[in-house]
């Protein structure tokens, strides 16, 4: 059981971290939703930040709910717009 559950923290670190990466906020600069963008993507960043404290801490569970919690935020802002992403794998587009 612990086996599969530190390879699926490691997939959703990834997964998590690839999308952080590829999230382009779509909004034109400083406008409200560019702001909202940017809200949306710091709350992914902050989540994989502390996914990454709980797997230093050997807290495989909390480590696995933060990098879901942040991959959720980057997906509802794609598909609300606020995110040019070009990729079906990493998003629900």
């Amino acid at each position: 059981m612990a086996a599969d559950l530190n390879e699926k923290v490691k997939r959703y670190e990834r997964l998590l971290r690839e999308a952080l990466e590829k999230a382009k906020f779509a909004p034109i600069p400083q406008s409200h939703m560019y702001k909202v963008a940017g809200d949306y993507h710091n709350m992914a960043s902050s989540y994989y930040n502390d996914g990454l404290h709980f797997v230093e801490s050997d807290d495989p569970v909390n480590a696995l709910v933060c990098f879901s919690y942040g991959h959720a935020w980057l997906d509802a802002g794609a598909r609300l717009g606020l995110f040019d992403v070009d990729d079906d794998v990493l998003f629900t587009i």
